[in-house]
């Protein structure tokens, strides 16, 4: 899952949804150097990408793109999914996309000396392109998959990606409403473990 999911996967909790965000950016044991709360948002992070990668509904929508983007197939997942949810937002949140959007990004300038320094650099193009926003709508998506393109050093021509999302578009949407449903159960179940193991 990309950056919007795993933001509404962490609940209300912001320390846990920091940790989520960041959780990409930190790597192995170096966690424990957190507070326990974004301690949290880590180790859900990276229960939530375990969990994604072994599923087989995503193993299905993987197998729909093109084999020539290889490896970055899941990348590609990823964005195509946080789409599918920025379009159906209202289903899971009662709170406009706008406005979740904004608050997140105010979260993260108020703690912003905690963030890593990759992050911290990414913060005002996030910001400036309201990304999480910008999910919903296909040329958003375009404009995130050329972004993603450029930073792999075009080595998988992931900018390609839109035409897969528009001729796959309806099967890619109903998997990800039967995935994303099984994905909340368990990190409901998960977020309960973390819990009580960090408490």
């Amino acid at each position: 899952m990309n950056y919007l999911a795993h933001i509404y996967l962490s609940g209300d909790d912001d320390c846990i949804k920091i940790g989520n965000f960041i959780a990409d950016s930190i790597k192995g044991s170096k966690y424990k150097l957190y507070d326990k709360s974004i301690q949290k948002g880590i180790l859900l992070h990276r229960q939530i990408d375990t969990f994604t990668d072994s599923h087989d509904i995503v193993k299905c929508s993987k197998r729909r793109l093109n084999e020539s983007y290889n490896l970055y197939r899941g990348i590609i997942i990823d964005i195509l999914y946080d789409h599918f949810l920025a379009k159906n937002w209202h289903n899971y949140s009662n709170i406009p996309l706008e406005i979740h959007s904004k608050t997140f990004y105010d979260l993260l300038k108020d703690n912003e000396e905690i963030l890593p320094n990759n992050i911290q650099r990414l913060l005002p193009y996030m910001i400036k392109n309201d990304w999480l926003t910008s999910y919903a709508t296909l040329e958003g998506i375009k404009e995130v998959l050329y972004g993603m393109n450029k930073r792999t050093k075009e080595r998988g021509e992931i900018h390609l990606a839109i035409h897969d999302l528009i001729e796959n578009y309806a099967d890619l949407e109903k998997d990800f409403t039967q995935f994303f449903e099984e994905l909340c159960d368990f990190c409901n179940l998960k977020m309960v473990e973390i819990n009580n193991m960090l408490n």
